[in-house]
């Protein structure tokens, strides 16, 4: 079956204006071969297109289409890359899919590596699964910006960390991409005695050099769970260790912010809870180009909660409440409760940090506890008359929790209706603990990027 046959058209949309069928397969547009989405993406922006379709018959015909330039055209397929989701070919010794328990649902041990799913949904990709006829395409169609899991650019280093041998080609691929003015947001997951101190050293030096092409790097922790049997020995950061990442990582921020206006590399969060150091002021991260790696969403949570709260009635009477979320994220959910409860007296609100259990209680982000962590921690609790949760528990868009237990099993089992609240967002907090929000975000992932969801 070709994935580029079309499953619907979207009602009074240009192609269904135009006449286009379900059930046809698109071929090519304006002379074009479409191969997967990015292909399709690209070459149906204009305003004048001339769709080459071929009927289920195997008969072909062509199909004018006129519309505004950027228009989507209408067309949905049967897969959303139009394609199958490319798996990753790496090993890489600090993995997460590879720390997962047994007997969890399929998508969660599929492990993605797609530069596709890089350019439309943020992932980030090595590099290694691309040809070089794949590589030549986001340079031509200038796909930007993509996002790269760099972690070590010595090239020997980089190969033992990914267990590929085409690892090392990093570097120069990322110096092919900045000739042809791709921007590259980079990412390094920190080992231990591994990739940092010197390696580190180098990595940021080396990324520093293809600035501006380079527009950010974050330096996270290694995730590492209780399910590392048979994996190579990854210890978690030590609060020492974390501080001495943490300074590395900032005398070069100072030393590139000096000569070219801006920090480059930052480290997330979590480096900074482990190191038990406060975290910088929200205006260190500039313009949060790595809020989805963790780096200033605390400030960020923070400093949108304390606008929120400006305006807040003091008479105001939500009904009592209470927070659960992952270790780390805890006392800072609980300084806003406090806030607003100084703000507004009639507040009643507890915060509950949550230990990971499931996976072990070195994972301390929300976006990694289980329905089951939550039920048997939470049971017997006073939790007032609802339960806010950070919605990235659960599957986006749904209301599973990532061991598949349902958010109707834990309001069943605690006796509460739950609350999903968007994670990184202080203006939703502060809308939940006022009773404001009743309702799951609407937008939901392909499944084929579901593990990113889930993805410390």
């Amino acid at each position: 079956m070709s994935l580029t046959k079309i499953r619907s058209v979207d009602p009074d949309s240009p192609a269904r204006r135009a006449g286009v069928r379900i059930g046809e397969t698109l071929t090519e547009v304006n002379g074009h071969p479409i191969v997967d989405v990015l292909d399709y993406k690209f070459h149906t922006y204009d305003p004048r297109l001339i769709l080459k379709l071929k009927e289920e018959n195997g008969r072909e015909r062509t199909v004018r289409v006129r519309k505004a330039e950027g228009e989507d055209l209408g067309l949905n397929f049967e897969t959303y890359l139009m394609d199958r989701a490319r798996s990753c070919a790496n090993r890489c010794i600090f993995c997460f899919v590879d720390q997962m328990p047994p007997g969890m649902r399929e998508t969660l041990y599929f492990k993605d590596d797609d530069a596709r799913l890089s350019f439309l949904m943020g992932n980030y990709i090595t590099l290694t699964n691309l040809s070089r006829r794949e590589l030549q395409r986001i340079m031509d169609l200038h796909i930007s910006p993509v996002n790269i899991s760099v972690h070590a650019t010595d090239p020997e280093l980089r190969a033992s960390l990914l267990k590929n041998h085409r690892a090392g080609e990093c570097l120069s691929i990322m110096e092919q991409f900045a000739r042809a003015g791709i921007t590259m947001n980079c990412q390094v997951v920190s080992c231990p005695g591994i990739n940092d101190g010197p390696a580190l050293d180098r990595t940021l030096r080396e990324l520093g050099g293809l600035y501006p092409a380079v527009n950010s790097v974050a330096v996270v922790p290694v995730g590492v769970t209780r399910f590392r049997e048979g994996l190579c020995p990854i210890a978690p950061y030590t609060p020492a260790q974390a501080a001495e990442v943490i300074g590395q990582v900032e005398r070069f921020a100072d030393s590139f912010r000096r000569e070219h206006g801006t920090a480059l590399a930052w480290c997330s969060d979590e480096f900074y809870l482990i190191a038990g150091r406060d975290l910088p002021e929200k205006g260190y991260y500039e313009d949060l180009a790595q809020l989805e790696n963790g780096v200033g969403m605390l400030r960020l949570l923070q400093g949108q909660a304390a606008l929120a709260l400006e305006d807040l009635e003091p008479d105001v009477a939500p009904s009592p409440f209470s927070i659960a979320t992952g270790m780390s994220a805890a006392p800072f959910l609980q300084e806003i409760v406090d806030r607003t409860r100084e703000k507004c007296g009639n507040i009643k609100g507890m915060v509950y940090p949550i230990r990971n259990r499931f996976f072990g209680e070195t994972i301390t982000v929300s976006g990694l506890i289980t329905g089951r962590d939550l039920i048997e921690q939470l049971r017997g609790r006073d939790l007032g008359a609802r339960l806010l949760l950070p919605a990235n528990m659960l599957r986006t868009g749904e209301q599973v929790f990532l061991d598949d237990v349902t958010v109707e099993q834990v309001e069943a089992a605690l006796g509460v209706p739950v609350i999903p609240v968007e994670a990184d967002s202080g203006f939703d907090l502060v809308d939940a603990i006022l009773g404001l929000t009743a309702e799951l975000p609407a937008y939901r992932l392909p499944p084929e990027a579901e593990y990113y969801r889930y993805n410390p």
